[in-house]
């Protein structure tokens, strides 16, 4: 299978104007855990996807699709 979890994080973070370290404070992560998710190595738990959508007031379905 080669399914990656595919994501618009760092688009809908540049348009509310917030820094991956801005983010990462609102979910209680890293900067680096942001950097990683928004370059796909690293693949969110539910929690975590589930808290960054709601901190980029999207759905997390908005924010996350599998890539096929």
């Amino acid at each position: 299978m080669g399914e990656l979890l595919a994501n618009r994080l760092k688009e809908r973070r540049a348009e509310l104007g917030l820094t991956q370290a801005e983010l990462a404070e609102r979910v209680g992560v890293t900067r680096k855990t942001v950097n990683t998710v928004e370059n796909r190595v690293f693949t969110p738990s539910t929690l975590l996807a589930l808290k960054l959508a709601e901190a980029l007031d999207v759905t997390v379905e908005h924010l996350f699709w599998i890539d096929e």
